[in-house]
């Protein structure tokens, strides 16, 4: 075994020892970066906070929240089964108002009736940020709406609920209650809207029932006046038992002026007498007959046929008329009583409620939002300036 080797600590101890560093000064580009920190970040979230808390006016809040409601008592048409379409869908019309809230249309009436543009630039001069400007058009002042207005809609339960914002308490309010009123307005006109639908499409109904019947009935009427037949059954079996009686009748004297032709002689007035009667029997047998036809013609047993077919025939249109007309009757009737009832109202469950305290803007809030994306565009902005630097360096 070979013995171990010694240290060689005398050359370690030999090497030159380097000299501590100097401590670190800041230097051009982070003087740089700390004004730009400055001037990006502090100085407009400094002017923010200086206008938010002296310049920025004060806003009120009211709210309100309503549904479409439908009338609860048993409607007319529970006693008419076959007459039920007329129930009303009242998730339609609140899906209506949830779109006309959000409308020019209510923007430009409610400003008819409480002045919106006044109110939202009464405090113009103090404020321009945060107020309308009264030079806008109807746009301008539907998207500012938008800004001032919250809307929430559940379609479960069809709740409406709405926050208008004003800069003072009492306008607030005004705005709100305007709101009710536009939306109780159009709800009634769009109850008001069913109701004449469906009385306009009753009467008409109706009308066509009335001119159906009277057609039948005419028709009908005129086929008697040309027969000369009220009841061609009743009619056809009393002549066809008139003439089958004189048939019968004429054969009882055919065989009475046989036997007295066997029994007497040719000069006898007997025989005379039933020759006259068998003739004027027969006469009358074919003048019921010629009565039957048509045109004085005579018929027999299938032109009876196609007479009472005839008048079964129309009997039975007008019976269908009839039914038309007493189901068309029966629908305007409950279109009429429909037409009585609001099937349909606004029911506002909190009416509109004025503020004690402002609860906007939300000066704190705004401030950290305005501060943290002012600080990530600083931040953002310096990492793609000294990257791009540092790339040319390379």
């Amino acid at each position: 075994m070979t013995a171990p080797q010694p240290r060689e600590t005398s050359n370690l101890q030999s090497l030159p020892v380097p000299p501590p560093a100097p401590a670190a000064r800041p230097k051009r580009r982070h003087w740089g970066l700390l004004a730009s920190l400055v001037l990006v970040v502090v100085m407009p979230l400094a002017t923010a906070a200086v206008y938010l808390w002296t310049s920025a006016a004060d806003q009120f809040e009211s709210t309100l929240a309503f549904s479409v409601r439908q009338e609860e008592a048993p409607a007319p048409s529970a006693l008419f089964g076959a007459f039920a379409g007329f129930t009303s869908q009242t998730a339609s019309d609140t899906d209506v108002l949830y779109a006309y809230l959000d409308s020019g249309d209510l923007v430009a009436r409610v400003d008819a009736d409480v002045g919106l543009r006044a109110a939202y630039s009464l405090p113009r001069a103090q404020d321009p940020v945060f107020a309308f400007d009264p030079s806008g058009t109807i746009e301008d002042l539907t998207r500012y709406w938008r800004r001032m207005t919250r809307v929430a809609y559940d379609p479960g339960t069809g709740l409406i609920e709405i926050r208008v914002r004003a800069f003072d308490a009492a306008s607030a309010k005004a705005i709100a209650e305007a709101v009710l009123g536009e939306s109780t307005a159009l709800v009634n006109g769009l109850s008001e809207t069913a109701r004449e639908d469906a009385m306009r499409y009753a009467e008409a109904d109706l009308a066509d029932a009335v001119a159906a019947l009277t057609e039948a009935r005419e028709r009908l009427t005129t086929f008697r006046a040309t027969t000369q037949i009220v009841d061609p059954g009743a009619d056809l079996q009393g002549r066809m038992g008139l003439i089958a009686e004189l048939q019968a009748r004429l054969a009882d004297e055919l065989i009475r002026v046989d036997l007295l032709e066997l029994r007497t002689g040719a000069d006898d007035p007997r025989l005379n007498e039933g020759r006259q009667v068998t003739r004027a029997i027969e006469a009358r047998i074919a003048a019921e007959r010629r009565r039957l036809g048509a045109g004085g013609q005579e018929i027999d047993e299938r032109d009876y046929a196609r007479t009472l077919q005839e008048f079964s025939r129309l009997s039975v249109d007008v019976e269908i008329a009839e039914e038309a007309y007493a189901s068309a009757r029966a629908a305007r009737d409950l279109a009429r009583a429909e037409a009585r009832r609001q099937s349909r109202y606004l029911a506002a469950h909190v009416r509109p409620t004025l503020a004690e305290r402002p609860t906007a803007p939300r000066r704190p809030l705004v401030l950290a939002v305005a501060g943290f994306f002012l600080f990530l565009t600083w931040a953002l902005a310096a990492l793609v300036f000294y990257s791009l630097r540092d790339r040319r360096r390379a």
